[in-house]
């Protein structure tokens, strides 16, 4: 553990990834110089930090890893709430490279986001970037770099802020555990194949064997209907990840299943387990066969603790748990990634070497359309559905998803908000990408009665098991956010895709698409709305400010920096514009942010009144 001393170790190499590149919209391609600040009186913490290539045993093989200072994950840096630390960033790389510190409060210049801020770039071959910045905030977070795909080459690592005062959370030990996916195949080359085939590495796909046993299980008609319905829509039931554990192999702290990373306790212990999902594409669900886990913190934010079995971690989120085993025994951490492709393991026991039994994978999870919160049971209403029990082809004719980039679920009522009706009733309404409706390509939009929110649902292929499962309305804030305004605005955006093209993207348009930020006004309360129009989970993130889910825990509402949506869900949060400056939101699925699903958010003193 590294906690408040300078970080000496360094690496040498060459890198090979390439930056954000075509991604960047004219708008944001003039960024000057970057600037070092100067020197701060009171700095508590200093710490040297250098990024370069080295070969790293991975699983028995050896693998070429983009590390921080020769480690992979990288260091843990600890500090504690108040303190201002120093971060030197040297870069012994061939190309540019960035750190953004995931989660944290902080000046936009200090945000690490090549080209977000103008101050900003990157840091430049050769050279180091000083990071000044005072914590604001305690809990468990991390960092990586945001140039290229340099994140899942292995520039990642966790960062813990102790409070200033008390912890209101005891515990006797603690364990960081950070879950990530690797792959020994070059990341940019990965990139390429998606996008040349989408489904290059669903190595899941059902076969004639899945179709007999089907019309065994279901009947020859209600099959024959369902593969129709995926066929017609372009889309595969078995997508559940763009890239699966015959190409990933899942770790935990740096090591593979079988080198068995170890964490030590003493009977009767409160340990508490600091999770970190920083993989580039996978989720996990995490359980500790023989220990319930009590859920203490998400995404660094105290949350009034709740006892579950297991949990499903998205990219980026991170949450604290704390477990009391009482046996003198070994306790396994499975963390089973949500496709069932793999796992990351580790091991919680009394002494070096033990190692306890590790369950097999469950069977794999197929997609429904009551996963995609499309209910074909109700949906004669829907525009071209109508008579779908009678027509051969499910009243799905006509409606190519693949070119409609899932487009724009319209007329689905998703409630009245308690936040509206402190406001004295509805609340004004505007798009993030102004320019009407978004009828993507020349396919139909669907327009239908859909679930809205789905926050109370379990995780993908967690609707079954037979024991307690975390969801999203689970969670409540310990303390209530300082700001208890009703929101006086909202924006709604669109999360969208093609997939057969791999293009994603906010409100159909990719980020080297759209002509400039989404303004937020320096000081207002507003409301985000998100609404996934995808068949994929997305993980979103906004920089440098809280969102806090609207998931029915009024006035102790959870704040979360990554929020994931499920398919076909819409679902708010509010946010308080309390930081000024230019700030990154996208979806933290690394190469559905590559593909565009990336968009800047600008909070400003003045905006004009037509984004009002």
């Amino acid at each position: 553990m590294i906690t408040r001393r300078t970080l000496l170790q360094t690496s040498a190499g060459a890198g090979l990834l390439t930056g954000l590149g075509g991604l960047l919209p004219a708008w944001a391609q003039n960024a000057s110089k970057a600037t070092r600040p100067p020197a701060l009186a009171g700095v508590d913490s200093v710490y040297d930090l250098s990024i370069g290539k080295r070969a790293i045993n991975i699983g028995g093989r050896m693998g070429d890893v983009t590390a921080v200072n020769g480690s992979l994950p990288a260091p843990l840096l600890r500090f504690r709430q108040g303190e201002t630390v120093t971060l030197r960033v040297a870069n012994k790389l061939d190309e540019d490279t960035s750190i953004h510190w995931h989660g944290i409060l902080l000046d936009s210049e200090m945000d690490g986001v090549p080209n977000v801020s103008a101050s900003f770039p990157g840091i430049p071959p050769g050279e180091t970037f000083v990071y000044q910045y005072t914590l604001k905030q305690s809990g468990t977070y991390w960092y990586h770099s945001h140039s290229g795909l340099q994140e899942p080459a292995g520039v990642y690592g966790p960062m813990i802020v102790d409070p200033a005062g008390r912890d209101p959370v005891s515990y006797d030990r603690e364990h960081v555990i950070v879950l990530s996916d690797w792959s020994f195949e070059n990341p940019d080359k990965i990139f390429a194949k998606l996008k040349k085939s989408s489904d290059y590495y669903n190595y899941q796909k059902r076969t004639i064997g899945d179709f007999f046993r089907d019309v065994s299980n279901d009947g020859l008609k209600a099959t024959m209907r369902e593969r129709r319905m995926w066929g017609r829509m372009r889309m595969d039931a078995t997508d559940t990840a763009d890239i699966t554990g015959a190409t990933y192999t899942y770790l935990m702290n740096g090591q593979a299943p079988g080198t068995n990373w170890t964490g030590l306790f003493q009977p009767g212990e409160r340990v508490r387990l600091r999770f970190v999902n920083a993989a580039a594409m996978s989720y996990f669900n995490v359980r500790i066969p023989g220990l319930e886990m009590t859920v203490v913190e998400a995404d660094g934010q105290l949350v009034q603790p709740v006892t579950t079995d297991e949990f499903q971690i998205s990219v980026a989120e991170t949450y604290d748990v704390i477990v009391e085993p009482k046996e003198d025994r070994a306790y396994t951490i499975m963390a089973e990634s949500m496709d069932r492709s793999g796992y990351a393991r580790g091991t919680l026991a009394t002494s070096a070497g033990m190692s306890a039994a590790v369950p097999e994978i469950r069977p794999r999870a197929i997609r429904t359309m009551a996963d995609m919160a499309m209910d074909h049971s109700k949906m004669a209403g829907m525009a071209g559905m109508s008579g779908m029990d009678d027509t051969p082809d499910d009243g799905m004719s006509g409606m190519d998803h693949s070119n409609m980039d899932h487009g724009a679920m319209k007329g689905m009522d998703h409630g009245s908000r308690k936040g509206d009706a402190m406001a004295g009733g509805p609340i004004p309404k505007t798009s993030a990408t102004p320019g009407g409706p978004f009828l993507f390509g020349p396919g139909v939009a669907m327009r239908a009665e859909m679930p809205g929110k789905r926050l109370h649902e379990r995780g993908f292929g967690l609707a079954d098991v037979d024991h307690r499962v975390l969801v999203y309305t689970d969670l409540r804030a310990l303390e209530p956010f300082y700001d208890q305004r009703p929101p006086a605005r909202e924006i709604e955006l669109h999360l969208t895709s093609n997939m057969e093209r791999y293009m994603w993207s906010f409100d159909g348009k990719k980020f080297n698409e759209v002509t400039g930020p989404i303004p937020f006004k320096f000081g207002e309360r507003l409301r985000l709305t998100m609404i996934n129009n995808t068949m994929m989970d997305h993980p979103i993130h906004l920089h440098g400010m809280w969102m806090e889910l609207e998931n029915g825990a009024d006035g102790h509402l959870p704040r979360k920096h990554t929020i994931n949506v499920k398919p076909g869900e819409k679902l708010s949060a509010l946010i308080s514009a309390d930081a000024r400056g230019p700030w990154a939101f996208h979806c933290h699925l690394l190469y559905h942010m590559k593909a565009g699903m990336f968009r800047v958010v600008s909070v400003m003193d003045q905006i004009a009144e037509a984004s009002l």
